[in-house]
């Protein structure tokens, strides 16, 4: 099956489906020009985006151009940026479409209400040093040189990084709305990991058995398992953040504060 193949018959239709079901209030404005629209969720889904395509760019590069992972020449139009196909990138872009727009869904039509949060830094910087730790080890791991390990260390120090950052941020936030983040996550890992199989059964991409643990279910590397899980992640923690009034309401009260130490700075300074 072809990269455009398996992104067609698999992650299109329930993009399109989610793209029909979720935005209602912008298919409304289209029959009534009055109809409100709240932009807002459809602006942090690209922002998603593009974060995604800047953040995995370089990496997957690296990933390729090491052979940690190729593809059949013969099913890919061809169209490389950089040593990854340009079906890659779609993939990218069309994932994120697809777990944010759900994500919308589970907060519109599963888990409605909005967890009520107990602020706590304590726990926002004990959640970010629990999750340090493996970053920290995985990164140890991959600068050894441990080649087995070369792929899981690769997903785990990438990945790792902005669930600390999100963390640091939220994590008290993210536990009060932890309902919605694994609504989210476990609906789409388990999807995604049923297409990367089909897919690597057919041959459409190759994982190098030599830079893996060599722990699969079938054909499907664990190391797979984990990025699909970690890319869902990330996206569900930063839909939930984003959409927190919570945050908001944080991220106001930091600018407040850095402004009022900036000010009064100033003034000493005079």
């Amino acid at each position: 099956m072809t990269y455009f193949g398996v992104l067609a018959t698999f992650i299109l239709p329930p993009l399109m489906a989610l793209l029909i079901l979720v935005p209602r209030d912008v298919w409304r404005r289209f029959r009534d020009r009055r109809a409100p629209v709240d932009w807002k969720p459809y602006k942090i889904i690209l922002i998603h985006v593009a974060l995604a395509l800047v953040y995995t760019t370089p990496w997957d590069n690296y990933l390729v151009a090491t052979q940690v992972w190729w593809y059949d020449p013969d099913l890919v139009t061809g169209l490389t940026l950089g040593y990854v196909p340009i079906e890659e990138y779609t993939f990218f872009i069309v994932q994120t479409l697809m777990t944010g727009l759900w994500a919308l869904f589970v907060m519109r039509n599963i888990v409605t209400e909005i967890g009520a949060v107990r602020e706590s830094v304590s726990m926002r910087i004990r959640s970010s040093l629990l999750i340090g730790i493996p970053w920290l080890l995985s990164t140890i791991l991959l600068l050894a040189g441990w080649k087995p390990g070369a792929y899981l260390t690769l997903i785990l120090s990438w990945a790792l990084v902005p669930v600390i950052v999100q963390t640091a941020f939220g994590a008290d936030i993210l536990f009060a709305n932890i309902r919605r983040v694994l609504w989210t996550v476990i609906p789409t890992t388990l999807y995604l990991w049923i297409v990367d199989y089909l897919a690597i059964q057919s041959g459409t991409w190759v994982i190098d058995p030599a830079q893996t643990t060599g722990i699969k279910l079938g054909v499907l590397p664990v190391e797979e398992m984990i990025f699909f899980f970690m890319t869902n992640l990330i996206i569900s923690l930063g839909m939930t953040l984003m959409l927190s009034p919570d945050s908001y309401s944080r991220f106001q009260s930091w600018i407040a504060l850095y402004r009022s130490k900036y000010s009064n700075q100033n003034q000493s300074t005079t």
